[in-house]
């Protein structure tokens, strides 16, 4: 019988500004505007000629010079800049709880959710829902919990499948109304074995044999040793405000959850499909619950029983840690100490379907490993433009050097066959991915980053930790749906002209 042959998957392009060069489409503005300054000057005095082409390449040089994750000497600058400054004013240091400096002693999330509220509503099916809300951005986010089948065992036909929903999936959220972002976290935590220990100790016949309630007293103990679980949130980001392309200008909080409880049902039903299994939204409880336990894992086995015995109550202002700080590299959350990496290049050429497989699968190095797949649909108008733009930046590129390169040629068929399938009806999408290793002693950082190191090796990934920013990529790991892009106090698009 003839094999199929193996479905691959690419055809990725970073985004990228047409410069000169290293420089962007702002360096090389900066850079013809010296050059006619030069110029004028020249026709006036030597010396005020010279002085400008120093001042002007004091400030092209450090755009120029660029590490192997593409940012440039600016970028490096800035953020040595303003940690430099955030810790001078202790602005790394949290404190909260009863003798902490957060009013009524609570425990609110640190950093960019600090202003963060939590409401709850009920969707169209009846169901209670969580509903995050963050004023300065007027963001609102629901978060979907799935019960993933996994690809173990399953026929490559059907895991294509899967693959082709969760492409149609991401399409139509190009259509979706008001909708800003989405991310996907899929978090391998240890296994507490408090849920094994109560289903089997709940269903155990008084009457049974000794010997077989022993035998399932010793699975109960060793069971749950080494074992760990698999978690799956998706959290969408909507926005409440008004603007030329949203129709209804303006909502508040309870229109929001109104409109957004009559779409939960349908977008739970479109991840069947899948292969994330049932799909249902969290609620208020749920939601403190993975925030807690995110910044504090002793407190799992206490949640787990908690929930067990009827709920454990905890609300929105409880689920912070009581005490964080940031470092440079790393950051320390109660009794826990994490590592965040961002994506700074996607896989290069085709890959296959399971090629993050070993990077979001449970490491005995690490104690909780979460990885979060970042997306920003865009809706078919922007979309045209942005292809056709980048199809136009390639080619700028190209001609820029007598002798085309092999990259520069992938390049090109890239863009062009980006925009084909673009005018074909396929949707544009951005996306990014972020990593999270968390131990519980400070000594294991060391071994948990060259963890993941090999794992993004394996899965053909190039992670950059997120120096001086990492409380807030923290933050934006978790299923929160915060849009960094949105938070930064250089704009995005001037970002990416340097």
């Amino acid at each position: 019988m003839a094999q199929n042959e193996e479905r691959t998957y690419g055809n990725w392009r970073q985004p990228s500004s047409p410069g000169f060069g290293n420089l962007g489409l702002g360096g090389s503005g900066l850079m013809l505007g010296g050059i006619l300054l030069i110029v004028v000057l020249l026709y006036l005095s030597a010396t005020l000629a010279i002085g400008a082409a120093v001042v002007v390449a004091g400030l092209l040089v450090p755009m120029v010079i660029r590490d192997r994750h593409g940012r440039n000497g600016v970028q490096w600058l800035t953020a040595r800049t303003a940690f430099a400054n955030g810790k001078s004013k202790g602005q790394n240091l949290y404190r909260s709880g009863p003798l902490g400096r957060i009013p009524m002693g609570t425990c609110k999330l640190p950093g960019l959710v600090a202003a963060s509220t939590l409401y709850e509503a009920q969707d169209a099916w009846g169901r209670p829902f969580a509903m995050l809300t963050i004023p300065r951005t007027n963001h609102h986010t629901v978060v979907l919990t799935t019960s993933a089948d996994g690809a173990s065992l399953v026929d490559g036909d059907q895991i294509d499948t899967w693959v082709a929903y969760w492409g149609q999936w991401l399409a139509q959220l190009a259509h979706e109304p008001r909708l800003v972002a989405v991310s996907v976290s899929v978090e391998a935590i240890p296994d507490t074995g408090d849920r094994l220990r109560r289903e089997v100790f709940e269903n155990m016949d008084p009457s049974a044999p000794t010997l077989s309630k022993q035998v399932l007293e010793e699975v109960v103990e060793t069971y749950p040793v080494g074992s760990a679980r698999l978690t799956t949130r998706i959290a969408l980001t909507y926005s409440g405000a008004g603007g030329a392309n949203v129709q209804g200008g303006r909502k508040n909080v309870d229109e929001m959850a109104i409109d957004l409880g009559t779409r939960l049902p349908g977008l739970a039903a479109g991840l069947q499909m899948t292969g994330a299994g049932p799909a249902r939204p969290l609620t208020g409880e749920e939601m403190a619950e993975a925030i807690r336990v995110a910044y504090d894992p002793s407190v799992a086995l206490l949640v787990d029983q908690a929930r067990a015995a009827g709920g454990s109550q905890l609300t929105w202002d409880d689920a912070g840690p009581i005490a964080a700080q940031e470092s440079w590299d790393h950051y320390r959350h109660d009794g826990a100490f994490s590592i965040t990496w961002s994506m700074s290049e996607a896989p290069r050429g085709e890959v296959h379907s399971n090629v993050l497989s070993r990077l979001v699968s449970p490491h005995p190095d690490i104690v909780r490993k979460r990885v979060t797949l970042l997306y920003r649909p865009h809706d078919s108008g922007t979309a045209a433009g942005l292809v056709e733009r980048d199809r136009k930046d390639a080619l700028f590129k190209a001609q820029q050097k007598k002798v085309m390169q092999a990259r520069d040629s992938a390049a090109i068929g890239a863009s062009e066959q980006s925009a084909r399938e673009e005018a074909a009806g396929a949707g544009l999408v951005r996306f990014g991915l972020l990593a999270t290793a968390t131990v519980l002693d400070q000594a294991d950082l060391q071994v948990a980053a060259a963890a993941m190191d090999n794992l993004a090796a394996s899965s053909r990934l190039r992670l950059r930790r997120v120096y001086g920013s990492q409380a807030s990529a923290f933050a934006a790991a978790l299923p929160l749906g915060l849009v960094l892009p949105n938070h930064l106090k250089v704009p995005q698009q001037i970002r990416e002209t340097m």
